[in-house]
């Protein structure tokens, strides 16, 4: 049976209302959440992005049951000591609840520390070698290390009895190989099923056969179509791209103008739009059904469209999903 849970979006709501959403999730039947962390939304229009690891403590203690987790990338604007020092004090407060997943980063994020951004294969080896740095730092060892990530004596001093678990975060079949090799397991971002599929299968037959695998999926509801094509529009246009001109873009200024020419029948392609919630639910069966564990709803409409989506999704999908 396929988890369902919920994706606080921080580029689109104040953190304050995030809380409220996810309490509400819990309440409503949700079995889990999830956020990514974001130093800047992907739109002026967006319009927030706050501190995710501050928010995870808070919805952590703000909910009884479900487990939490987050997408970051520790590899420029965080130190991978910083972050792992985060990793064991959520997972020592909260055991069980808490997982991170691990991905090369944004330029959107990481531009801020003023270093070069590299390209696409240095940004992976440096991600392999901040898993290193990570996990050998919740095993409680003391770490230094010299490579593209420099470490000296770290060492953290209160650790959880369990690690939390460390997915990796991938978009691409190639990166999912690669993951496969370190990852606890995978998440990624829905899409038409004959491209979702290859990247499920190649983290699959590359090491991830029998780890968790967990989708985000991306939607917009309303009362009607016309209503929910125009919120999906408004809000998500720039999150269309292709990874090569999303992970380089540097503001949301430069998505907006990246932007300006896509039509609501574009953003279609990366959003399930529709009023109808038969059409959402044939959607995310479409998906469940590739075997994963995990589907992370995202109504990618701002704060004031949470409350009726989880109410409505709660009655009316969610128990077709769980049966």
């Amino acid at each position: 049976m396929v988890t369902v849970g919920y994706h606080a979006s921080h580029e689109q709501a104040p953190p304050s209302a995030l809380l409220d959403s996810v309490r509400h999730a819990e309440a409503s039947g949700f079995a889990a959440a999830m956020c990514s962390d974001h130093l800047a939304p992907w739109s002026r229009r967006q319009g927030h992005s706050g501190n995710a690891w501050v928010w995870l403590g808070a919805a952590l203690q703000a909910t009884s049951a479900i487990p939490i987790g987050v997408v970051t990338a520790p590899v420029q604007r965080y130190h991978p000591a910083v972050a792992a020092q985060a990793i064991a004090s959520l997972g020592e407060l909260y055991p069980g609840r808490f997982w991170a997943a691990l991905g090369s980063g944004e330029n959107l994020n990481e531009h801020v520390t003023g270093e070069r951004w590299p390209d696409k294969a240095t940004r992976d080896r440096r991600l392999l070698e901040t898993v290193e740095v990570i996990r050998a730092l919740l095993r409680g060892e003391e770490v230094t290390h010299h490579g593209l990530v420099v470490v000296d004596r770290a060492q953290l001093w209160s650790l959880p009895a369990t690690p939390p678990m460390l997915l990796g975060a991938a978009v691409s079949a190639s990166t999912a190989r690669t993951v496969a090799i370190w990852a606890d397991g995978l998440i990624t971002v829905d899409r038409p099923i004959d491209e979702l599929r290859p990247v499920i299968d190649a983290f699959r037959t590359c090491g991830g056969e029998h780890k968790r695998v967990a989708v985000q999926v991306q939607l917009s509801w309303a009362a009607t179509d016309a209503e929910a094509l125009e919120i999906a529009h408004e809000q998500w246009r720039t999150n269309v791209f292709s990874g090569e001109l999303a992970w380089n873009l540097e503001t949301p200024a430069q998505f907006d103008a990246a932007s300006e020419h896509v039509r609501p029948e574009d953003v279609r392609k990366h959003v399930c739009v529709s009023a109808d919630l038969g059409v959402h639910l044939d959607w995310l069966q479409q998906i469940a059904a590739l075997g994963i564990d995990e589907l992370y709803l995202h109504h990618v409409g701002g704060a004031e469209h949470q409350r009726p989506f989880i109410d409505a999704f709660a009655e009316h999908v969610l128990p077709e999903l769980r049966s």
